[in-house]
């Protein structure tokens, strides 16, 4: 099959990634001292832990986690060493409404989409967790059941091949409210989720949904956008299509493209607000600029 650069999903670009997505890993397999520790130190919960072991009370060592227990038994304090769990699953929420399939540079929002799934697919199962994905926006929901080890990417990136199609697709859209309602019936606490999306689906009952998610479970938003999305297009007039209709956008005069721009600057700006207000950190990825470098940035950027 023939690849139009930018447009289909090529599986074997999808599958090179897998050496980029080391940098991406949320969490590592360690032993610690303390069932809150790490917790803090990052925007990320990292994964669960569980008890291991007791041992002698060491200086340092942090009270919160004496065992009474074993310390009243033996006469000699005693604190709880805790090991993180060995698995935490990881869930891709991916928007295939139709203003994904859309782009003026270098590749598709969706293209884009798929490859940043891509990389957190590999980072997941690279690390012995599990990861599974649903997708929204085509008038109907398509998961794939959380998986881990190669078998588990690979089962995503054929998901990815197939639903990232710029295919003629319906008219009526999954909002993302939708979306997460479902995600809440299905998430298993302590997962991470991603959420990449362009976040033009948003609706009024996506704030409530983030709350109750972001209860028992971390978050991750990556908003994908084409550059023209951001600058007010040159003066002309240009036909544009959802496709299934068209209709000409015209940006003759001054005041028009400043419209466009603000209009575009705003609702950015309640995007960012809504994930602040839910401490959700929020990676934009340009899709007309190298996905693994700004998600690089990105990471650097909310870790801190």
């Amino acid at each position: 099959m023939d690849y139009q650069l930018g447009i289909d999903i090529d599986p074997a670009e999808l599958i090179a990634l897998r050496w980029h997505a080391r940098p991406f890993a949320l969490s590592s397999k360690r032993r610690v001292a303390s069932a809150v520790s790490g917790l803090h130190a990052s925007r990320f919960r990292g994964r669960g832990v569980d008890y291991l072991e007791s041992r002698n009370y060491q200086h340092g060592d942090d009270i919160r986690n004496m065992d009474w227990r074993v310390t009243a038994r033996t006469g000699k304090a005693h604190t709880k060493i805790y090991q993180e769990e060995r698995e935490r699953p990881v869930l891709l929420m991916l928007d295939l409404n139709g203003s994904m399939f859309f782009g003026t540079r270098t590749r598709l929002k969706s293209v884009a989409a798929a490859q940043v799934a891509a990389l957190f697919s590999w980072a997941t199962t690279g690390r012995g967790d599990r990861v599974g994905a649903l997708a929204f926006g085509d008038g109907d929901f398509h998961e794939t059941r959380p998986t881990g080890g190669r078998r588990g990417a690979m089962a995503m990136i054929r998901s990815l091949s197939k639903w990232y199609q710029p295919v003629v697709r319906p008219t009526t859209d999954h909002g993302l409210g939708n979306a997460l309602e479902r995600v809440r019936r299905v998430l298993r606490p302590g997962s991470m989720v991603v959420l990449i999306s362009d976040f033009y689906s948003c609706d009024d009952t996506v704030e409530r949904h983030l709350n109750r998610i972001r209860q028992h479970n971390d978050m991750l938003a990556i908003r994908v956008h084409d550059r023209l999305e951001q600058v007010a297009p040159p003066p002309g007039r240009y036909s544009i299509s959802d496709g299934a209709n068209i209709g000409t956008l015209k940006a003759s005069s001054a005041q028009r493209r400043q419209q466009y721009q603000a209009w575009f600057a705003e609702r950015r700006q309640q995007v960012a607000d809504l994930l602040t207000r839910r401490n959700i950190p929020l990676i934009d990825i340009d899709s007309g600029l190298d996905p693994i470098e700004q998600l690089m940035t990105g990471f650097r950027v909310v870790g801190q």
